[in-house]
């Protein structure tokens, strides 16, 4: 059977599980390209005006395979963490693309709630099924995956710069090169190592948050809050670039209380769609560049 997984999202924070579990259950995996300007355009054409930029480019990636396999994983990523959910476009995400785009494939649009094993496990056992009903297959592929997620080394921490920056944002906008228009690779270019939110402890971004009046209801929002702010306060960092998707509710919020907390520090906030022009982002980039250069000379 060959199942198609969108590179799209969290694909590239999560894809050593996903097509580890696939392949051990005897499927072939039919991954999209990179994302690239086509797969921007058909997503932009499938998908409601309202979506968020990484939401428009899965529906693209989805509309580049759906004719190439035989069934199409569509991540509705529910949980990754205790008394926390994930950005309410997930939990539609497969409604939205199955009404969107014609001609689909059977989809894989189970609920992962990944916040304790025995709730991944619901997930595993009820997709593992549509390839195998041998309970011990399944379970020997869900290990096989877990293992390889765990030896994945995701994030980025550059050495060897005089100048550094958190790179912050939800994992769709670091680590897409196309729609972030390879903001990393300018960074460097420009003297300015990155480091992101994976190289921080995820107790010291919990003890962080701790100070807000309330908890954080979004992982993403917790995870972007405690990384930034913590790096800042402890002089890790010269500065602080923000990468965040026009129209995104979570990081309206999240950026303002960034900045509250951290009072004068450099904030760069970046905002990017469909339309963002690369000639103003790449100014904007060399102006923060000689701001930090001048404050920290």
């Amino acid at each position: 059977m060959k199942v198609g997984i969108p590179k799209g999202l969290l694909y590239y924070k999560y894809y050593p599980f996903f097509e580890t579990f696939f392949t051990e259950l005897g499927a072939e995996i039919i991954a999209s390209p990179d994302t690239n300007k086509e797969i921007l355009d058909i997503g932009v054409k499938h998908s409601v005006d309202e979506a968020c930029l990484p939401v428009k480019v899965f529906h693209g990636h989805v509309a580049s395979i759906k004719d190439k396999c035989d069934i199409i994983f569509i991540p509705r990523i529910m949980q990754l963490d205790t008394r926390e959910f994930i950005c309410p476009k997930f939990c539609g995400l497969p409604e939205m693309v199955l009404n969107s785009i014609s001609d689909m494939p059977k989809a894989i649009i189970y609920p992962i709630y990944a916040s304790t094993e025995k709730e991944l496990k619901k997930w595993v056992k009820t997709t593992g099924k549509l390839f195998t009903k041998n309970l011990t297959t399944i379970e020997k592929a869900y290990r096989s995956a877990i293992d390889a997620q765990k030896n994945y080394k995701c994030g980025i921490r550059d050495n060897g710069y005089n100048l550094n920056v958190a790179l912050v944002g939800h994992p769709y906008n670091i680590y897409d090169n196309f729609t972030n228009m390879n903001v990393v690779k300018k960074l460097n270019k420009l003297g300015i190592g990155v480091i992101t939110e994976e190289n921080i402890d995820s107790c010291i971004i919990k003890n962080q948050v701790k100070d807000l009046f309330k908890r954080p209801f979004w992982t993403f929002a917790k995870n972007s809050y405690g990384f930034s702010t913590y790096l800042a306060e402890n002089r890790k960092i010269d500065g602080l670039v923000y990468m965040s998707s026009f129209s995104c509710g979570i990081d309206s919020v999240v950026i303002e209380l960034i900045k509250d907390r951290l009072g004068s520090f450099p904030v760069l906030i970046l905002k990017i769609d469909e339309h963002t022009g690369e000639a103003g982002f790449d100014t904007r980039l060399e102006a923060f560049a000689d701001m930090l250069e001048r404050r920290c000379g």
